[in-house]
């Protein structure tokens, strides 16, 4: 029986469990507060409803309950290391499902990981996703990251279902800076139609983030080609255009075209401000966005200042 655990009860993480236990898996779904509503209700009413949880998908609110050689780690990267300090002597393949840069260490979701428990090898889990799609059984590609291939391998057989469909890489800083920041573009890309700037503005803006995206994976040792890819263009495509992704809704809602849900979770808020604070870095449209996020700026001053940017070859 392939045992899988999934921390963190969000609508990615319950989706996962679905998946995999709808696939025959063992599951556990760890949930920081709520358990006994959702293993009652049989659906994840707040976050994902109207998905049934099979009957292979346990819900626990006790750590200690995962128990699998495999845990799927799905908390926001902004409150991972309250759970990962916890589990720092647990000996486990553990994958990171949560994108962006943490805003107090700099680290992303797998280096949160690692420095927290030393003992686990971690990979990451990315690419163009929304949870509905995921737990309604429609097909979707994700990218599967280990700096070790032979365990990549593994894991990927264990991980794929029949319609999650998972493509393997050894880039994982490739892939988790393409998973972070997308989510910075797709805010920018909410601000740009929030603002009534059209459809042409949107494709200009995800070209010059996807080159944006490429130079900070360059600067930071990635692959270009993993920047290609399901976790990086694949994930860009998605999130730039749908408003199921919470990132372009804000930007949506920066623009006045909605009103701001203080409850989401906008992970590319957090890692726009990170990247603006870096230094060396040639980041424009993070910039623009960590300065609207953090209320430096007006839609209408960002916007003077990226088309006033001087001109120069693509």
């Amino acid at each position: 029986m392939n045992r899988v655990d999934v921390a963190g009860a969000g609508a990615f993480g319950t989706a996962l469990a679905i998946t995999l236990a709808r696939a025959g898996a063992e599951v556990t779904l760890w949930a920081r507060a709520g358990a006994d509503g959702l293993q009652a209700a049989r659906e994840n009413t707040r976050r994902l409803p109207g998905h049934a949880r099979p009957d292979g998908l346990r819900v626990t609110a006790e750590l200690s309950d995962l128990t699998s050689d495999l845990l799927l780690m799905a908390v926001p990267t902004q409150k991972l290391g309250e759970v990962t300090g916890l589990l720092s002597k647990r000996r486990v393949t553990v994958v990171a499902c949560s994108k962006g840069i943490n805003r107090e260490t700099g680290l992303s979701p797998s280096a949160t990981i690692a420095a927290d428990m030393p003992y686990a090898t971690v990979g990451a889990l990315t690419g163009p996703s929304f949870a509905e799609d995921i737990a309604a059984g429609l097909p979707t590609a994700l990218t599967l990251a280990f700096a070790d291939d032979a365990v990549g391998a593994v894991m990927q057989e264990r991980l794929s279902t029949p319609t999650l469909r998972l493509y393997r890489t050894t880039d994982l800083i490739g892939a988790e800076i393409g998973g972070g920041l997308k989510n910075v573009i797709a805010i920018a890309a909410g601000v740009v139609i929030g603002a009534g700037l059209g459809e042409s503005a949107r494709a200009a803006l995800m070209a010059r983030g996807f080159a944006e995206m490429r130079r900070v994976a360059a600067a930071w040792g990635a692959r270009d080609e993993t920047l290609s890819g399901l976790s990086g263009f694949g994930d860009l495509v998605l999130t730039c255009t749908s408003e199921k992704s919470r990132n372009y809704r804000h930007g949506l809602s920066l623009a006045g075209a909605r009103p701001l849900d203080e409850r989401a979770t906008v992970e590319g808020a957090a890692t726009a401000i990170e990247l603006a604070a870096m230094p060396g870095l040639d980041t424009p449209v993070a910039d623009a966005v960590a300065a609207l996020c953090q209320g430096h700026a007006t839609v209408p001053q960002v916007i003077a200042d990226l088309l006033n940017r001087p001109l120069k070859p693509e």
